[in-house]
């Protein structure tokens, strides 16, 4: 079956179907990972768009269950240079096309995935249409102009839990606020023996202390970070009370909590190699990483927040720290493995900084009250 791929601009791909024969609108990304293309389909923070891989064969290792990280995918649309429908795994329970097929989502093969790339690289991310239908070019052209970028944002409500669960563990008790988490940072959290309570986005800070937690995790999820303003105004109240660390949005959220601000990038950054270098000790990571947005650089002065770690390639925040409260974020994805497991060091550091606080403040629910009453909120 014919598929096509038309953007805002005009251009149009015409290739092979391969996933779900329906039309949905998206934002047109790309993605730069050689492997893990399960993990992409099925990361919340792509819930809306479209997206592109530059690696030329996908769907050759096949869909295995143990790879996803969340319950069923939110993309909108796959694209690929050439599609492998039989997978050679013995991991391997069903193919690429399988899954888009049962999910209802559109997947296009066969075109030139290279000159897609440099389209949007030159001229940025653009909306686009990907169908299998017999529409007109003028057609599907008003359908794109029908869907603005506000419905393609505001994602984070249908990738977040409705509802609070626990996964329970001996030792400190984590509270995940879910804003799109991917599974690994549950695993990573549950590596360590974490209590963990999972909270929905939306979840107050008054209701995240009555919880008692020994820290908060500020988990990722898609879209714009200034489109869930709650979770700021969440963040600033328990900033100082308890423990945070920020990854992805969480990240962004966390610093405006901390009054910066923050910016739409150009195309993202989205892959399993982007080099980030921590400014304390000079070393280089190598990390995964899935965002259109970035903390902006002038911003931070003037907060109470320091430069941690810079995109080696665009010299972008990747990582900040608050200098008074336990508090820090990373932009990229720590909890995933693009090679070695290079960057799960931040949750063991997290945890540290736990301990360290309740090491302090060994009466720790007695002064969360006591700063919580400074601010007016009784516990």
């Amino acid at each position: 079956m014919q598929a096509r791929l038309l953007l805002e601009d005009g251009t149009l791909f015409t290739g092979t179907s391969f996933g779900a024969d329906v039309d949905k609108t998206g934002e047109v990304v790309f993605n730069t990972g050689i492997t893990g293309y399960q993990e992409v389909l099925s990361d919340p923070s792509y819930c809306g768009q479209i997206v592109t891989m530059t690696y030329p064969l996908i769907g050759n290792y096949g869909i295995s269950r143990d790879d996803f990280e969340s319950v069923a995918p939110s993309i909108h649309g796959f694209i690929v240079r050439s599609y492998e429908p039989v997978p050679s795994n013995w991991r391997a329970q069903y193919s690429v096309g399988d899954l888009l097929k049962e999910y209802g989502i559109p997947g296009i093969s066969g075109i030139d995935t290279r000159m897609l790339t440099r389209i949007i690289r030159q001229h940025g991310t653009m909306k686009g249409i990907l169908t299998t239908g017999s529409k007109s070019v003028e057609e599907l052209k008003e359908m794109i102009n029908q869907t603005s970028m506000e419905e393609l944002r505001n994602q984070v409500a249908r990738t977040s839990t409705s509802s609070i669960y626990s996964n329970p563990g001996a030792k400190e008790r984590i509270v995940l606020v879910d804003f799109g988490a991917k599974s690994g940072i549950l695993r990573e959290l549950n590596k360590r023996d974490c209590d963990v309570v999972v909270v929905p986005h939306n979840t107050t800070a008054e209701e995240i202390r009555r919880l008692h937690p020994d820290g908060i995790q500020l988990s990722n999820g898609p879209g714009d970070p200034k489109d869930v303003p709650y979770a700021v105004e969440m963040i600033s109240e328990l900033l100082g009370e308890y423990p945070i660390f920020g990854i992805c949005l969480g990240h962004q959220l966390f610093a405006l909590a901390c009054g910066a601000d923050t910016e739409k990038l150009k195309f993202g950054h989205r892959g399993g190699n982007h080099p980030v270098k921590e400014l304390e000790s000079g070393r280089c990571y190598i990390t995964s990483q899935n965002h259109g947005y970035t903390v902006t650089e002038s911003s931070v002065a003037g907060t109470k927040l320091e430069v941690t770690h810079i995109n080696n390639n665009d010299k972008t925040i990747e990582g900040l720290k608050h200098t008074e409260y336990p508090a820090f974020s990373v932009q990229y994805h720590p909890e995933a493995a693009p090679g070695p497991y290079d960057n799960s060091y931040l949750f063991d550091r997290f945890l540290e900084m736990i301990r360290e606080h309740k090491r302090q403040n060994p009466q720790m629910p007695r002064q969360a009250e006591l700063v919580a009453a400074s601010k007016g909120v009784v516990l």
